[in-house]
């Protein structure tokens, strides 16, 4: 059994450690078919706070659904810097920020993140999205909300000025613009993660926490990037370094559980994932 667990869902520990999420995208195949048995599976487990996804068109029917469980969203992914989304040849525009806010409140998030911008090859780009987030962040504000980003390989693979473009950006980005450090992907981009976390500072308040083997960074060929080929594992059985990192960063107030891709029974990694982060020295 965990030897420590959250006050109330969505509330850091007494022990200043983060609250121990799960990303949804990691069992959205689950979600689809049986929403009130996933989150079920979930609770049983022992988790209480979930970091939601592609949740403003259905904020009603995940709002009852937690509400059902137990279950906290304090963090959410949403588009916030692209105005289209395009998947598989089919365009779709995204939501306006008054309406993603809207559904964020709904849920009871405190952090809106940004899950993807594709392309920081130049200080040009990089500036744009962080021009984009700040405006982000002043509507946000007027809903009660802040506003953050996860990263991917690439923002730590890019460099600009020979820094890690993520570091670029956090020094253009508003005080009030969160990160959400994706530990795994940090260190496949190249950087010793626990390293960028310490420069990265309070800005930080959350963590993706993911482990696998050493892989190439996939997103550096042209190839379509195939998560099944990244072998991931439960948290602590890889090679990512995890702890380190954890204690990295004191001001990471989450500490949200991901895979992109599992072989196997997806909800036993997740509780092996859960014990790690519960359980750690």
């Amino acid at each position: 059994m965990p030897t420590t667990r959250p006050a109330a869902p969505g509330t850091p520990q007494e022990s200043q450690r983060p609250v121990t999420s799960l990303q949804l995208y990691s069992i959205n195949s689950h979600l689809e078919v049986d929403l009130d048995g996933t989150l079920a599976r979930l609770g049983e487990i022992g988790l209480r706070n979930v970091e939601a996804f592609a949740f403003v068109d259905r904020a009603d029917e995940l709002a009852a659904a937690f509400e059902r469980h137990g279950i906290a969203a304090p963090t959410g992914h949403a588009m916030l810097v692209a105005n289209e989304v395009t998947r598989e040849g089919v365009t779709t525009q995204v939501p306006s920020h008054a309406t993603t806010f809207e559904a964020a409140k709904k849920l009871g998030m405190r952090y809106v993140i940004d899950p993807a911008v594709f392309d920081w090859s130049t200080r040009e780009k990089v500036e744009a999205t962080a021009a984009a987030l700040n405006e982000a962040s002043k509507a946000a504000a007027e809903h009660g909300l802040r506003v953050g980003y996860h990263n991917h390989a690439w923002e730590l693979s890019n460099r600009i000025d020979g820094v890690p473009a993520l570091e670029y950006f956090a020094g253009l980005v508003d005080d009030e613009v969160v990160l959400e450090v994706d530990v795994y992907w940090a260190h496949i981009g190249g950087v010793e993660a626990p390293a960028l976390l310490a420069r990265l500072g309070d800005r930080v308040k959350a963590l993706h926490i993911k482990d696998g083997p050493q892989v190439e960074n996939p997103f550096l060929t042209d190839a379509p990037f195939d998560p099944s080929g990244l072998g991931q594992v439960a948290a602590g059985q890889g090679v990512i370094p995890l702890g380190a990192a954890l204690d990295a960063a004191p001001s990471a107030e989450f500490a949200v559980i991901e895979f992109d891709h599992y072989d196997g029974d997806i909800f036993a990694a997740i509780a092996t994932s859960f014990d790690y982060l519960e359980n750690r020295a």
